[in-house]
């Protein structure tokens, strides 16, 4: 049979054909294709394949996903999404069949704006309606006892990542996008007892606008209610993206695979005592950590990286309430010895779970995720001058490459051109640790075969989604740590070294197409559009690793023509990129340390620097950029203040040379002054990233 026939066959009787050609006909008729709805073909329905929803889908109130989920790859959680689905569908019905009950039921004309949204005491039946609604809110997951909501078009306001309260039943349209403001909810449980609805406690939750509710927050968990509508919210803000830079919203492998809808506002297990810590993580620590992944995967670094692990793995639980405590004591300049404690005793609490996990030796995933936590989350939070002990982040990273061995990673993401995998989350976060983080001590990166592996064969381990550098420069700037690290050995003759550097400098070049247009990464709209980004990202990391390279040389020295022109350049580049506190110079701590430890005290850089510094206020203090800042002041007050050669007084032209040797030699030892000299000599264990 073939598919038009089938179609044919599966039309309800008595519907008469319509007044069209055959194509038109054939094109309005419901085949059985892979171009339907998920959820109907996970339903076994039929599907009409309605944009931007099926009518099935809309009309009991479904997620209507036509991009493939995550969920739809493994059995166990289709089965769960299917037990989701019907018990929405028949909480549609208990609705449909309890307004049915209350004919005469009307709804009052709703207040004006106000910065709350009426409780259900409002209504005359006494049963709540309050919810949030997700963008398209007449498609709303959570019917409200049968009343229907009049349909207006979406509205997008780029600047204010908010759910805009809808009242039900009213006969206005949704209130216009408004700045960011708190509102409170109520919210009720609701029980039905022989199809009558009844009402049980009800609890207020205070809720900013500025992005969806908390996850910790004890909102009741309905089974198939608001997390339904928070999910898609952020589908509709993903599909806006999309749309504009064709994005893939699935590019990870996450260790933990697909999160419930449940787990977006699960309740974290812990103390009453450390709860200040945890609301503090989520709320102040959350959004500092992975800004480029945010960007690229709106929800994902909570949903799918951060919630899953902290409800599945008290050792990652630990660690990110220790942060949190580094946190709040940094930024709120707490000095007392319960924060110390607090700080002290999830750190113990996290060694000694990994311990005893590492003598069981299982759960190495999650060993893996929680050591990566303690070594990366660290670069977030934390002035330069903390005293308390702790392990270098060098040692954790050691048993880090030990689980990633276990777990035969790099052999993955090796063979991920054949079977085509997803990049596995952990190993990309364990390759942004590991090349940069080899410049740090002088090493050749643990997994620079790989690196180099992947760039033979052209093909990406999520780098550039991750932390906003192209792969390829990633892939380039383990090449030069592993000469760097030759150089310090002395495994390698001058003339050997610079033909290396000859060759690796002709592969940054290749990297750089014309096309890439450095402009604002804002869209017409204001919103951040991540391609344009991370093209602006990488040029300035592109720059960086020239610089560095460029330090390799014999007889290096910061007054060189081309070294002052590159960075110069790379001041430029960093107007492309947004600065203060919501912009991205924290993820550019590596760059800013090559350039600004070789720039010299006329460079434009300096002054670009300190505008940015000024930007970020109070936030250019701590973590990995107020450690960087620390170290390039300390780094320009040893090498500004050194008596110049009379040939080094003013900037050389590339012909420019100094008329004896004992210049050339007071020069290279006048103004050598490494970064990586001061850090050993202060004591300073950094990881700057």
């Amino acid at each position: 049979m073939s598919a038009q026939s089938a179609a044919s066959s599966m039309k309800p009787a008595g519907m008469s054909a319509p007044k069209s050609s055959p194509t038109k006909m054939a094109s309005k008729m419901h085949r059985r294709s892979r171009s339907g709805c998920f959820t109907c073909r996970l339903r076994r329905k039929k599907c009409d394949e309605g944009k931007p929803k099926c009518k099935a889908c809309k009309h009991l109130g479904l997620t209507c996903e036509y991009k493939r989920p995550m969920w739809w790859s493994n059995n166990d959680q289709r089965r769960r999404q299917k037990e989701d689905i019907k018990n929405i569908i028949k909480r549609t019905k208990l609705s449909e069949k309890s307004s049915t009950l209350q004919p005469h039921c009307t709804i009052p004309t709703p207040p004006g704006l106000t910065y709350s949204v009426p409780t259900s005491d409002g209504f005359s039946d006494g049963i709540g309606r309050t919810r949030a609604t997700s963008e398209d809110s007449q498609d709303s997951l959570e019917y409200d006892l049968g009343y229907a909501q009049p349909a207006t078009p979406a509205t997008y306001d780029p600047h204010a990542y908010s759910m805009h309260p809808v009242h039900i039943g009213s006969h206005v349209p949704p209130y216009p996008p408004s700045f960011p403001y708190e509102v409170d909810i109520k919210t009720e449980r609701q029980m039905f007892v022989n199809d009558i609805p009844t009402r049980r406690d009800s609890s207020i939750s205070t809720f900013s606008t500025f992005q969806p509710p908390a996850p910790h927050t004890a909102l009741p968990a309905f089974p198939s209610g608001e997390d339904w509508i928070q999910h898609d919210y952020f589908e509709t803000r993903r599909d806006s993206w999309s749309g504009e830079e064709g994005l893939d919203f699935n590019f990870f492998d996450f260790s933990h695979g697909v999160v419930p809808h449940t787990a977006q506002q699960a309740i974290i297990p812990v103390d009453d005592c450390d709860r200040r810590l945890l609301d503090h993580f989520v709320e102040n620590v959350l959004r500092l950590i992975f800004p480029i992944l945010e960007v690229n995967q709106h929800g994902s670094v909570k949903a799918e990286v951060i919630l899953p692990a902290l409800e599945a793995n008290k050792c990652y639980l630990h660690c990110c309430l220790s942060i949190a405590a580094i946190h709040l004591k940094s930024t709120e300049g707490i000095q007392t010895e319960q924060i110390d404690n607090d700080i002290m005793r999830h750190r113990y609490e996290t060694v000694s779970e990994l311990c005893k996990a590492l003598n069981r030796d299982t759960d190495h995933l999650q060993i893996l995720e929680a050591t990566l936590g303690m070594i990366f989350f660290q670069c977030s939070v934390g002035r330069p001058d903390d005293c308390l002990p702790d392990i270098p982040w060098h040692q954790h990273f050691q048993a880090a490459t030990s689980l990633v061995h276990k777990l035969e990673l790099p052999r993955i993401v090796e063979e991920m051109p054949e079977t085509g995998v997803h990049p596995p989350f952990n190993m990309t976060l364990t390759s942004w640790i590991d090349i940069l983080g080899s410049t740090m001590l002088g090493r050749s990166p643990q997994f620079a075969n790989t690196y180099r592996t992947k760039h033979l064969t052209g093909s990406t381990s999520g780098l550039c989604e991750l932390m906003g550098c192209e792969d390829r420069v990633m892939y380039l700037l383990s090449e030069i740590a592993c000469l760097d690290a030759l150089k310090m050995e002395n495994r390698v003759d001058e003339i050997s070294l610079c033909t290396h550097i000859t060759a690796l400098a002709q592969q940054l070049d290749a990297t750089e197409s014309h096309h890439d247009a450095l402009v604002t990464p804002f869209s017409n709209t204001g919103a951040i559009r991540p391609r344009q980004l991370s093209r602006n990202m990488t040029a300035v990391f592109r720059i960086a690793a020239r610089v560095y390279l460029c330090s390799l040389v014999p007889d290096y020295n910061r007054y060189q023509q081309s070294t002052i022109n590159l960075i110069a350049r790379l001041a430029e580049l960093l107007h492309f990129i947004p600065s203060g506190p919501d912009g991205f110079d924290r993820s550019l701590v590596w760059p800013l340390l090559i350039c600004g430890a070789y720039s010299i005290p006329t460079s434009p850089f300096r002054r670009v620097f300190a505008e940015r510094i000024e930007r970020l206020g109070e936030q250019a203090e701590f973590g990995s950029f107020g450690r960087m800042v620390r170290l390039l002041h300390e780094v320009w007050r040893r090498a500004d203040d050194t008596v110049l050669p009379t040939s080094f007084t003013c900037e050389p032209t590339p012909t420019s040379t100094t008329s004896t040797s004992d210049t050339r030699s007071s020069n290279k030892n006048t103004q050598n002054v490494h970064w990586r000299d001061v850090m050993q000599q202060n004591g300073w264990d950094f990881l700057l990233i």
